[in-house]
């Protein structure tokens, strides 16, 4: 077997023509031991990413360290499995996170509301919304994973493949992410993450007539993204994020400024209209702009989808399993995906306190709208990996859109306000859950394992996750209660959604954003423009794009620096095991960072003087460079190497 991925695995061939690592069909990842440290870790990081989403707002995928733990457990108890266990317990650990970062958006919105969560509500809304996400994500599996084969990168999937290789003893490629690991780590705990020490991000705003900002945030992470992406990807999102901070931020600035004195933001009557700096802005109203542009570009995107989806089914229709079980359509993808019908109509009906119309419409809706952005979820994934996925954004789109029927319908009262969370709840599920497996399956694509395997064990896993989330939350409820000054957890985004639907519900909504972001997105369309890669840049923050940029940019440096193909290859090879270690290094002690950090273990400091100003991100971020880069363009070239 070869000692590291081959440069097919990331492009060059026809998906169909790749030879993955593991080259025999008929081998098997899992035994009841991967399956017990499968369940084991994807309870673990459930209920951690539960714990630091609701604390901090910040979650870390669980691929990475999923595959990095699962490889020393693996060597212990399963060592038979070699990299196809480890394999499974990476996916199983990400679907127990994928729930969390899911759930934590809307679960304690109810709270906020007034209401009480409820444990037989929560576990069969998760449930449903797991399933189906599953299912839905199956359909286009092969277009997602196997026919844009190296134009979907799956940056994080491509990064967890690295890892798991590595871990096999992978010479140049565990050297390089070693490398990448060590710098990341070191960054990382002297900054926001872990210790907290300097300033990693730097921030430049205009604050007169024209209300601008550019922000960069010095994360490893996210420029081994960037390298790991590529150039156009990369210029394109970042473009997106130059048309927000740029163009449409100062454009409604001048208008604010003109605003009477005495009004205030839509979301906040504490903030006065004709005092908003830039940051106001773009949370009270530009942000919606961008859920508009997702809005339209994820329908656009599924429409063009349809022919993929009907071929999908009738495959799925007219399949007869293999005896390995890896055949393009299966019956248990059918099963799946019904399952996650049926559980939400069930689901429909149990939140919707006896109405009948409720519960159909509601779960209707509720379906069509998490088919759409399931599909919209996996295609980013492919982008930019799961740890930047904007689910809030998309949970924004499908939200805006099921409230307006429960308003349509006047249904407006706090119960009713209630029983939409709970429709919620199965939708950012499905989208959340959608990203991991995807994120997953493409691993498993690359490594040579058995996609129904992933499927199965995943399944489980994401089960796991939804019993423990509600679980969690309901004996934190108590802490959850409390607001102000005395609250325990932030809830950043659970806030954002209860304010969302209060204030549809209300009338009190800025819909020329929303509508305006339509256009923008018709715009783009006509134009043949990549929607959701730009709406995707113009909703996540400036300072996640430009570090993106900066990796793709090291990229392109490489490349102009190498003399023959031959050297390129090479020189991208080792770049991309080195950013591979950025991204291993960002997300476990990113991890570890923010478990220490909640739990009081270690306290953050604040930085002061030159350690928390402007220059010394400028500090951190050349030494990030210069370390990244130059191990990547004095790494010599085997010539023999094939």
């Amino acid at each position: 077997m070869s000692n590291k991925l081959s440069k097919d695995a990331y492009g060059g061939v026809h998906g169909k023509d790749y030879v993955p690592y593991v080259k025999d069909k008929s081998a098997k990842g899992s035994n009841v031991a991967v399956l017990i440290i499968g369940i084991a870790l994807a309870a673990l990081f459930a209920a951690s990413t539960a714990y630091s989403g609701m604390k901090s707002g910040l979650t870390v995928a669980a691929g990475i360290p999923g595959a990095i733990i699962g490889s020393m457990l693996v060597g212990v108890f399963a060592k038979s499995k070699g990299i196809l266990g480890k394999n499974i317990i990476q996916g199983m650990s990400s679907g127990g996170e994928s729930i969390a970062s899911g759930m934590i958006f809307i679960l304690p919105a109810i709270i906020l509301i007034g209401g009480k969560i409820n444990f037989v509500e929560g576990v069969v809304t998760g449930i449903g919304g797991c399933l189906f996400g599953i299912g839905c994500s199956s359909l286009v599996y092969n277009y997602l994973i196997v026919e844009e084969h190296g134009k979907l990168m799956y940056p994080e999937s491509m990064a967890v493949s690295e890892t798991l290789v590595a871990s096999e003893g992978a010479g140049d490629a565990i050297k390089f992410m070693g490398i990448g690991f060590g710098i990341s780590g070191i960054i990382n705990v002297l900054t926001g993450s872990f210790l907290n020490v300097v300033n990693n991000t730097m921030t430049f705003v205009g604050a007169k007539f024209y209300k601008w900002k550019f922000s960069m945030e010095v994360n490893p992470l996210l420029l081994g993204i960037g390298f790991i992406v590529g150039l156009d990807v990369a210029l394109t999102m970042f473009a997106g994020s130059i048309l927000s901070n740029f163009g449409i931020a100062p454009l409604i600035g001048y208008f604010t400024d003109l605003a009477a004195n005495g009004s205030s933001a839509w979301n906040d009557a504490s903030i006065l209209v004709n005092q908003m700096d830039v940051n106001a802005i773009s949370s009270s109203f530009v942000k919606y702009i961008g859920a508009g542009m997702m809005l339209c570009g994820g329908l656009i995107g599924a429409i063009k989808l349809i022919p993929t989806i009907v071929v999908s089914l009738k495959e799925t229709l007219n399949a007869r399993a293999s005896k390995d079980g890896s055949s393009e359509g299966s019956s248990t993808e059918m099963l799946i995906l019904l399952a996650g019908v049926v559980i939400a109509f069930v689901a429909g009906f149990i939140v919707s306190n006896g109405n009948i119309t409720m519960a159909i419409l509601g779960s209707i809706v509720a379906v069509i709208l998490s088919l759409l952005f399931v599909i919209v979820a996996g295609r980013l994934t492919g982008t930019i990996g799961t740890s930047n996925l904007p689910v809030s954004g998309m949970t924004i789109a499908s939200l805006v859109i099921l409230t307006l029927v429960f308003v349509a319908m006047g249904w407006k009262s706090n119960a009713d306000n209630k029983s939409l969370l709970l429709f919620a709840s199965f939708m950012v599920v499905a989208i959340s859950v959608a990203g991991g497996y995807n994120q997953s399956q493409k691993v498993t694509y690359i490594i040579g394992g058995n996609k129904k395997e992933m499927q199965n064990s995943f399944t489980i896993a994401s089960i796991v996750g939804v019993v423990v989330v509600v679980g969690t939350m309901m004996l934190l409820s108590s802490q959850l209660e409390v607001t102000g000054a005395d609250a325990q957890f932030a809830l950043p985004q659970a806030n954002l959604m209860s304010t969302l639907t209060s204030g549809i519900m209300s009338g009190n909504l800025p819909w020329v954003m929303i509508i305006a972001g339509i256009v923008m997105a018709l715009f783009l369309f006509v134009l043949n423009l990549p929607i959701m890669t730009i709406a995707l840049g113009f909703y996540l923050p400036i300072s996640t794009t430009s570090i993106i940029l900066v990796g793709a940019l090291i990229r392109l440096f490489v490349e102009k620096m190498c003399k023959n193909a031959a050297e390129k290859e090479a020189r991208v090879s080792n770049g991309i095991s080195l950013s591979s270690g950025l991204v291993a290094g960002g997300s476990i002690i990113g991890l570890i960072g923010i478990v220490l950090q909640v739990t009081g273990v270690i306290t953050p400091k604040v930085p002061t003087g030159f350690a928390a100003s402007n220059g010394m991100a400028v500090v951190i971020l050349v030494l990030l460079v210069i370390a990244t880069t130059i191990p990547i363009v004095k790494s010599k070239v085997k010539t023999n190497e094939k």
